[in-house]
């Protein structure tokens, strides 16, 4: 089995890359990743101008995060001993740049890729603070920006999309046109993860970016949604904690995928867990590679035009040993399942075959069938 992929021209030794953040804010911390077994780092995003990260800035609540941490509190200048030191140690180096101008942007490009990077990814937005700040929500602005650095640096260049947009579609096409080498999706989405009822106040004192699993859902609809609208590779970033998560992301159209909140509450040792797993699973399946997963779900993807409108209702086709779950019944909405004696049943003159009771029944023995 052959874990290794190429992204963006870029030969990796598996699809795990650690993304722009805490983890990869020096070169020492980018050389453990790599060492705990990553395909490649994106570098914490660097900036011209760098302000102080607040304290406190994370806060964890069930699966999700939320920071307010900002970017980089290196200067540009010395991003180039940190990106050589990782560099040392055998590291493919993404450098994560964010410019509000194209000048700026074609700038930091340029200096990055002096420093040794091996690829750009072009940072479009900010969920953090009290202003919502999409650089390129709009793709004549982003074709702009982008173009401005594809056409001065001689590296790959990768586009990270704001889950922050309207159209999505429309944005990854224009980063295509500018000359991206490769889109990556999604960045955090703008949040305050809770209040402390007791005290009245917000758990962290600005808007954040949340990640961790409860985005995962969004990210896997931005990269189905790119995969279709581009022929430039695809980056799955958002709630990838396990082997599974990566594999949805590369069913949807990515080459490659980006982890930070589940490393960052696991450990740098858990990448290698992941791939272990990634590993038994093609391999129990007998995949030789990650070419022959990939989009292997967009095709099941239809327009709501597309649907078919058929006959199904419930069916359980066992009895349900589980005498204190009524999850079935409870959910649904429509009143149409009973459970007498461990046994469902269903009144199909009720049931309109939604399906949400075949997800929220723990023991998954429901299944939908034709309509006598």
């Amino acid at each position: 089995m052959d874990l290794s992929v190429c992204f963006m021209g870029l030969k990796l030794r598996n699809p795990i890359i650690i993304a722009a953040g805490p983890l990869t804010a020096s070169g020492e911390m980018m050389r453990r990743a790599m060492e705990a077994g990553a395909g490649a780092v994106v570098t914490k995003t660097i900036v011209n101008e760098i302000r102080p990260n607040v304290r406190p800035r994370l806060v964890k609540q069930q699966d999700g995060m939320q920071n307010i941490e900002l970017y980089s509190e290196f200067t540009l200048e010395e991003w180039e001993e940190e990106i050589a030191y990782a560099k040392e140690y055998g590291a493919t180096v993404i450098a994560s740049i964010l410019a509000h101008t194209p000048s700026e942007m074609a700038y930091i490009a340029r200096r990055v890729e002096k420093f040794g990077a091996d690829a750009i990814e072009l940072g479009m937005s900010s969920p953090n603070g009290e202003g919502l700040e999409v650089l390129a929500a709009d793709p004549a602005k982003l074709y702009e920006l982008t173009s401005s650095a594809t056409k001065r640096v001689n590296i790959p260049v990768m586009v990270k999309l704001s889950p922050n947009v309207t159209n999505m579609a429309k944005l990854a096409k224009a980063a295509e046109k500018a000359g991206a080498s490769a889109i990556s999706a999604i960045d955090t989405v703008r949040s305050i993860i809770g209040v402390d009822i007791e005290r009245g106040k917000a758990l962290l004192p600005t808007y954040g970016g949340y990640s961790g699993s409860p985005i995962r859902p969004i990210g896997l609809a931005a990269v189905a949604t790119v995969s279709q609208a581009v022929n430039i590779p695809v980056c799955g970033i958002g709630g990838i904690g396990n082997y599974h998560h990566v594999i949805e992301y590369m069913m949807l159209g990515a080459s490659s995928v980006q982890l930070c909140t589940s490393i960052m509450l696991n450990g740098f040792a858990y990448i290698n867990k992941i791939l272990e797993d990634l590993e038994q699973w093609m391999t129990a399946r007998g995949y030789a590679n990650f070419e022959q997963v990939r989009g292997m779900a967009l095709s099941s993807l239809k327009s709501f035009e597309e649907i078919k409108v058929e006959p199904y209702v419930i069916q359980a086709p066992v009895k349900c040993n589980n005498n204190s779950c009524n999850m079935c019944s409870s959910s649904c909405i429509y009143n149409a399942i009973k459970k007498e004696q461990n046994v469902m049943i269903t009144d199909t003159n009720r049931c309109t075959g939604c399906g949400l009771c075949i997800s929220a029944c723990p023991n998954r023995i429901l299944r939908l069938v034709w309509k006598e």
